[in-house]
C-alpha cells in the first residue's frame, strides 16, 4: 500500500507542477474493458472503467493525461473443479494510468498515439458461478485477500482520435506479474481457490483491450 501511495503522490506533484508551464484540461472519462487471462480465460469477459483525467498540453503535438479510474476486470476460469460450472472472477482495482501521446493537430481533429504506463490497487474481488452449488462455494471468497497480489503494474499502447473536446482512444493492455502470489497462505477450508490460484500461476494475471471516450473542459 505504501509503494502505491508514494508512486500516485510523485505522479501528482510532477503532473501538478508542470501545469505551470502550460493549461490543461480537466475531464471525465468511461468506457469498456474486454479482458481475460492468457491461457485460461477461453474469452475476454467485459467490464468497465470510470473516472477523472487531466491533459496536459506539451509542444510540438506532445500530451501527458494522467488519469484516476475504478477499473474493473474479468476473466473465465475453466477446469477449476471436475464436473462444475466455469467461474468469472472479478476485481475491481484504484488505477493510476499516466497517457504519453503525439499526434498532428489537423485543427478540426487530432490523431494521436499512445503508451500509458499504470499501477492500481485492488479494492474488491469477487468469484461467481453459473451453477447454484458452484455459486454457494465461491460465495464465501469475495473480497478475501489471501495470496492474492492487490498490487498492479502494466503498459497500454495504443491510439486515439480528439475532435474538440471529445477523445476516443482504444489500447491493449498488458498487466505485468502474477495475479495470485505462489508463496501466500491459500484460503481455509475447499480447495476452490487454491485450484483457481494454480490455474493462474506462472506471470498469469490479467490483460485486454480497453475503449474509452473522454470529455474535456
Amino acid at each position: 500500500m505504501k509503494k502505491i501511495v508514494t508512486v500516485i503522490a510523485l505522479c501528482v506533484m510532477t503532473f501538478w507542477g508542470s501545469h505551470n508551464l502550460r493549461a490543461g484540461d480537466f475531464g471525465i472519462v468511461g468506457g469498456a474493458s474486454f479482458t481475460g487471462i492468457k491461457d485460461i480465460s477461453p474469452d475476454l469477459v467485459t467490464g468497465y472503467h470510470a473516472g477523472i483525467t487531466y491533459k496536459f498540453h506539451l509542444p510540438v503535438g506532445f500530451a501527458i493525461q494522467p488519469s484516476l479510474l475504478y477499473h474493473m476486470k474479468s476473466s473465465q476460469v475453466d477446469g477449476v473443479m471436475a464436473d462444475m460450472a466455469n467461474f468469472d472472477y472479478k476485481m475491481g482495482y484504484l488505477e493510476l494510468p499516466v497517457s504519453f501521446q503525439w499526434g498532428p493537430d489537423l485543427l478540426l481533429f487530432r490523431p494521436f498515439l499512445d503508451v500509458s504506463p499504470y499501477v492500481g490497487y485492488a479494492l474488491n474481488n469477487e468469484l461467481t458461478a453459473s451453477t447454484a452449488s458452484a455459486a454457494r462455494l465461491s460465495a464465501d471468497f469475495a473480497n478475501r485477500w489471501e495470496g492474492i497480489n492487490r498490487l498492479e503494474y502494466g503498459l497500454g499502447l495504443g491510439g486515439g482520435l480528439e475532435i474538440w473536446k471529445v477523445q476516443l482512444v482504444c489500447r491493449y493492455n498488458w498487466n505485468f506479474g502474477q495475479l495470485f502470489d505462489a508463496s501466500g497462505k491459500t484460503a481455509d477450508a475447499d480447495e476452490l481457490i487454491g485450484n483457481v490460484k494454480r490455474s493462474v500461476f506462472d506471470g498469469k494475471n490479467f490483460g485486454g483491450v480497453t475503449l474509452s471516450v473522454a470529455l474535456l473542459f
